[in-house]
Protein backbone atom coordinates (compact mmCIF):
# COMPACT_ATOMS: atom_id res chain seq x y z
CA UNK A 1 0.00 0.00 0.00
CA UNK A 2 0.87 3.53 -0.71
CA UNK A 3 0.09 6.51 1.61
CA UNK A 4 -1.06 9.86 0.39
CA UNK A 5 1.20 12.62 0.22
CA UNK A 6 0.15 16.72 2.39
CA UNK A 7 -0.77 17.66 -1.53
CA UNK A 8 -2.88 14.90 -1.94
CA UNK A 9 -4.90 14.61 0.99
CA UNK A 10 -5.33 18.49 0.64
CA UNK A 11 -6.89 17.96 -2.97
CA UNK A 12 -9.00 14.97 -1.20
CA UNK A 13 -10.57 17.51 1.65
CA UNK A 14 -11.44 20.13 -1.53
CA UNK A 15 -13.39 17.24 -4.09
CA UNK A 16 -17.28 17.41 -3.66
CA UNK A 17 -18.00 14.24 -6.13
CA UNK A 18 -15.64 11.58 -6.64
CA UNK A 19 -15.80 9.73 -10.01
CA UNK A 20 -15.16 6.09 -9.40
CA UNK A 21 -14.39 3.73 -11.71
CA UNK A 22 -14.72 0.00 -12.07
CA UNK A 23 -14.90 -2.84 -14.38
CA UNK A 24 -16.65 -6.06 -14.46
CA UNK A 25 -14.94 -9.35 -14.95
CA UNK A 26 -14.78 -9.27 -18.65
CA UNK A 27 -13.41 -5.66 -18.92
CA UNK A 28 -16.61 -3.65 -19.20
CA UNK A 29 -15.68 -0.02 -17.91
CA UNK A 30 -18.28 1.42 -15.20
CA UNK A 31 -18.13 5.06 -13.83
CA UNK A 32 -20.27 6.41 -11.33
CA UNK A 33 -20.19 9.81 -9.27
CA UNK A 34 -19.37 9.64 -5.34
CA UNK A 35 -20.66 12.53 -3.27
CA UNK A 36 -19.92 11.06 0.02
CA UNK A 37 -16.23 9.59 1.27
CA UNK A 38 -13.55 10.03 3.97
CA UNK A 39 -9.79 9.46 4.47
CA UNK A 40 -9.45 7.78 7.07
CA UNK A 41 -5.86 7.43 7.13
CA UNK A 42 -3.08 8.15 4.28
CA UNK A 43 -3.39 4.86 2.50
CA UNK A 44 -7.57 4.16 3.28
CA UNK A 45 -10.48 5.66 1.81
CA UNK A 46 -14.08 5.06 2.60
CA UNK A 47 -16.42 5.50 0.30
CA UNK A 48 -20.57 5.05 0.73
CA UNK A 49 -22.94 2.68 -0.67
CA UNK A 50 -26.17 4.52 -1.42
CA UNK A 51 -27.13 3.29 -4.90
CA UNK A 52 -24.20 1.41 -6.27
CA UNK A 53 -25.78 -1.20 -8.48
CA UNK A 54 -23.21 -2.24 -11.00
CA UNK A 55 -20.61 -0.80 -9.35
CA UNK A 56 -21.07 -3.28 -6.17
CA UNK A 57 -21.54 -6.57 -8.77
CA UNK A 58 -18.27 -5.39 -10.64
CA UNK A 59 -16.49 -5.33 -6.87
CA UNK A 60 -17.53 -8.69 -6.44
CA UNK A 61 -15.44 -10.33 -9.60
CA UNK A 62 -13.13 -7.75 -9.94
CA UNK A 63 -12.25 -5.96 -6.33
CA UNK A 64 -9.77 -2.88 -8.30
CA UNK A 65 -10.85 0.43 -8.62
CA UNK A 66 -9.72 3.95 -10.23
CA UNK A 67 -10.74 7.29 -8.99
CA UNK A 68 -9.25 10.77 -9.48
CA UNK A 69 -8.39 14.13 -7.25
CA UNK A 70 -9.10 17.26 -9.54
CA UNK A 71 -11.15 20.45 -9.56
CA UNK A 72 -10.87 24.01 -9.70
CA UNK A 73 -9.10 24.47 -6.29
CA UNK A 74 -7.36 21.34 -6.57
CA UNK A 75 -3.43 21.69 -7.04
CA UNK A 76 -2.54 18.63 -9.45
CA UNK A 77 -4.25 15.88 -10.51
CA UNK A 78 -3.65 12.58 -9.03
CA UNK A 79 -5.40 9.27 -10.05
CA UNK A 80 -5.63 7.00 -7.23
CA UNK A 81 -6.30 3.06 -7.35
CA UNK A 82 -6.69 0.64 -5.21
CA UNK A 83 -8.50 -2.59 -4.01
CA UNK A 84 -12.00 -2.64 -2.51
CA UNK A 85 -13.33 -4.73 0.64
CA UNK A 86 -17.23 -4.10 0.82
CA UNK A 87 -19.20 -4.31 4.20
CA UNK A 88 -22.39 -4.34 5.39
CA UNK A 89 -22.31 -4.91 9.31
CA UNK A 90 -19.45 -4.58 11.94
CA UNK A 91 -18.05 -1.69 13.64
CA UNK A 92 -16.66 0.03 10.56
CA UNK A 93 -19.99 -0.27 8.78
CA UNK A 94 -21.92 1.23 12.17
CA UNK A 95 -19.67 4.02 12.16
CA UNK A 96 -20.00 5.38 8.63
CA UNK A 97 -23.52 4.73 9.38
CA UNK A 98 -24.01 6.69 12.52
CA UNK A 99 -21.97 9.58 10.94
CA UNK A 100 -24.17 9.98 7.69
CA UNK A 101 -27.38 9.64 9.48
CA UNK A 102 -26.34 12.99 11.32
CA UNK A 103 -25.40 14.38 7.57
CA UNK A 104 -28.38 12.85 6.06
CA UNK A 105 -30.61 10.64 7.42
CA UNK A 106 -32.62 9.92 4.01
CA UNK A 107 -29.60 8.03 2.62
CA UNK A 108 -29.89 4.09 3.18
CA UNK A 109 -25.75 4.02 3.33
CA UNK A 110 -26.55 -0.02 2.23
CA UNK A 111 -22.88 -0.54 2.73
CA UNK A 112 -19.13 1.01 3.20
CA UNK A 113 -16.96 0.74 0.17
CA UNK A 114 -13.39 0.61 1.80
CA UNK A 115 -10.40 0.83 -0.69
CA UNK A 116 -6.80 0.55 -0.14
CA UNK A 117 -4.66 2.58 -2.42
CA UNK A 118 -2.29 0.83 -4.04
CA UNK A 119 -1.02 3.12 -6.87
CA UNK A 120 -1.15 7.27 -7.26
CA UNK A 121 -0.26 8.46 -11.23
CA UNK A 122 0.26 11.92 -12.65
CA UNK A 123 -2.97 13.11 -14.37
CA UNK A 124 -2.69 16.55 -15.57
CA UNK A 125 -1.45 17.44 -18.55
CA UNK A 126 2.58 17.32 -20.15
CA UNK A 127 5.19 15.67 -19.94
CA UNK A 128 5.01 13.51 -16.76
CA UNK A 129 1.02 13.04 -17.57
CA UNK A 130 0.75 9.30 -16.86
CA UNK A 131 3.71 8.51 -14.30
CA UNK A 132 3.94 6.94 -11.11
CA UNK A 133 4.17 9.33 -8.40
CA UNK A 134 3.28 6.52 -5.21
Amino acid sequence: MVKLTADMKEAFSKMKVFPLATASKDGTPNVIPVGIAELVDDETIWFVDNFMNKTLSNFRTNPKVAFYLWGPEIKGCFQCKGVVSVRTSGKEFDAMKAKLNIKNPALPARSLVIVKITEVFECKPGPTAGSRLL
